[in-house]
């Protein structure tokens, strides 16, 4: 087995698990259908490339010499999550989708911030340097981008199948709540 399988193996697991930016790429999916809502694929990739090398290469070096860093980063991340959720309850089904909410600007955001991110970095992308890191990086694109069309589906075929129950304004409430918990979760476990 190559380094890839396992680096290709490990990122698709974790890109599959739900979490704040497949929250909202779904959401976008049941709203808007997948085709208007490939543009929010921007965002996450930048979002991704951003955090990735961040965590990696000035966060990491900054935590050996202030073992804060972490800390804050991830309470800046849990306020983050909080107020996304705030803001698509207190919006929810509003007519103007950039008033809830899920806009290329909130995706690239909350990709930022997400605690996978971290994983990703530290754990799944190998200790190869910026520039050993950019073939990796490339492929890594390329599974975020099939596996954020796959969650925007999936948001599409729920809107589909739930027979009118799912609203704007309930796929909204939905979400704010789910990003609460990942809030929530990410305090417990910042805070312990």
């Amino acid at each position: 087995m190559t380094e890839w399988t396992p680096f290709i193996l490990a990122v698709l697991a974790l890109l599959a698990t739900p979490g704040p930016t497949n929250t909202l790429v779904a959401a976008s999916g049941a709203q808007r259908g997948v085709a208007r809502s490939l543009p929010l694929l921007l965002g996450e990739l930048g979002g991704y490339a951003i955090a990735i090398t961040a965590w990696t290469e000035i966060v990491g070096a900054a935590a050996v010499r202030q073992p804060l860093v972490p800390l804050v980063a991830r309470l800046v991340a849990v306020a983050f999550l909080a107020w996304s959720a705030w803001k698509l309850w207190s919006n929810a089904g509003r007519s103007d989708l950039a008033q809830r909410g899920i806009t290329l600007g909130r995706v690239f955001a909350t990709t930022l911030i997400n605690p996978k991110a971290l994983v990703f970095a530290f754990a799944i992308f190998p200790a190869a340097g910026f520039v050993g890191r950019l073939a990796f990086l490339g492929v890594f694109a390329l599974l975020v981008i099939a596996t954020a069309i796959g969650w925007m589906m999936l948001g599409a075929l729920a809107q589909k199948g739930s027979a009118g129950l799912l609203t704007s304004s309930r796929v909204d409430k939905i979400t704010a709540v789910v990003l609460a918990v990942f809030a929530a979760l990410l305090a417990v476990q910042t805070l312990r």
